[in-house]
């Protein structure tokens, strides 16, 4: 199976300088070729990689764009391929722009022929790239596969490098140990239908007032008119506001990846809400001048979805159960959390509070967290019951005891 493993890059200044260089010069190709791919759609036409890579070849030629030749080949190739791959995924008009500002830059080598690595020591490694020679990382486990691709991105103020690695194992069959339902939240990061709670606080009290003073200090900071970058005191702010996301994305992170380890050893199935969380956080704006109302309030929301990490601990279950022989699905989500689990009663004052669940039919008194986890995995149980494994599938039934099928 592909797998990744990532590790801390130490560059030196010229290589960290070099490296920006080249992430901003697979921006300006992206945008650019996104650009040209959108107005072809406009017209009724459509371009490829080819033909887009052999005009990238000859941009190359114009001493107007000698500036795309610093940067190496492969990874302006994968550029194109990958802005391919979106387009034909989601369509012309969905891939976004890579913005300077708020896209971290990153960029892949897809050849292994041209990568080398080596272990210098217990603690450190030497990898060979294209165009920057040398590069040490920290060696933290094993690579435990042959390389397919090497992407280089940055996360902060830290430069990391991303291994795409055949590990030659093969998918663990089930394990056959019982299912669980899990339940998602913003008070709670996950609730499982046993009653046991997952979450973690990834931002102390004191880091939450800084990263508060840091926002405020950059927002009344403006770029200095007449030069092309901002102010010395706008860039150290923004750089202790990296180091201080990157410290809480890696909190945020190492808890997603325990919690999903944790739940596959231990359950064979596991059975989450299919929820959209995109539409979920998106912005409470309305369009057209329209202010919208409550903005503030989902704003406030939309940080504390994004907090809890939704979608990072589906990946990792997901990636988790191939390794554990524990299958991952979805269900779909309406009503599970005002839904009596006793008696399937389902009203919207059945929950009284976020956290408590009181049944105005049975009486069934519960968290509200863990009778929602325990619906999520009736229906879970009901949906493998009719050999179905992802929600919109078929809606045949099984038959009923007793009668003729």
């Amino acid at each position: 199976m592909l797998t990744g493993r990532r590790y801390l890059l130490r560059l030196t200044d010229e290589q960290a300088e070099y490296a920006e260089k080249v992430g901003a010069i697979c921006r300006a190709v992206w945008n650019t070729a996104l650009e040209q791919r959108r107005e072809y759609r406009r017209r009724g036409a459509w371009i490829s990689y080819v033909e887009q890579a052999r005009q990238l070849a000859e941009a190359k030629k114009d001493p107007s764009c000698s500036w795309l030749a610093e940067a190496p080949s492969h990874t302006l190739q994968q550029t194109l391929r990958d802005l391919e791959q979106a387009c034909k995924t989601h369509g012309t008009w969905k891939p976004r722009w890579r913005s300077k500002s708020r896209t971290a830059p990153s960029f892949r080598f897809p050849d292994p022929k041209q990568i080398t690595v080596r272990r210098l020591n217990r603690r450190w490694g030497e990898l060979q790239l294209p165009k920057f020679g040398r590069v040490r990382f920290r060696w933290t486990r094993p690579l435990g596969g042959m390389i397919r691709n090497v992407t280089v991105s940055r996360d902060g103020v830290r430069w990391f490098v991303s291994f795409c690695v055949e590990d030659g194992l093969e998918e663990a069959p089930p394990n056959g140990k019982p299912p669980i339902g899990l339940d998602r939240g913003v008070a709670v990061a996950a609730v499982t239908s046993t009653g046991t709670f997952h979450d973690r606080q990834c931002v102390a009290p004191g880091e939450a007032k800084r990263l508060r003073r840091l926002q405020q200090g950059l927002s009344r900071s403006r770029r200095v008119h007449g030069r092309s970058t901002p102010s010395r005191r706008r860039q150290e702010l923004r750089v202790q506001l990296g180091r201080l996301h990157a410290r809480i994305r890696a909190r945020r992170s190492d808890f997603v990846a325990q919690t999903a380890v944790r739940l596959v050893r231990n359950h064979g199935l596991v059975v989450v809400e299919d929820l959209r969380i995109k539409n979920m956080t998106a912005s409470g704006k309305g369009g057209l001048g329209n202010p919208g109302s409550r903005v503030r309030q989902k704003a406030a929301l939309n940080r504390a979805i994004l907090s809890k990490g939704w979608g990072a601990l589906l990946l990792r279950l997901e990636h988790a159960g191939r390794y554990h022989g524990a299958a991952v699905i979805r269900v779909n989500p309406a009503y599970t959390s005002q839904t009596c689990n006793a008696c399937r009663h389902t009203a919207r004052e059945n929950r009284e509070s976020q956290a408590a669940f009181r049944c105005g039919a049975c009486g069934y008194q519960a968290h509200a967290d863990v009778n929602a986890a325990k619906n999520i995995l009736a229906a879970g149980l009901a949906v493998t019951g009719r050999g179905d494994f992802a929600v919109g599938r078929s809606v045949k039934r099984q038959p009923l005891k007793g009668s003729i099928a």
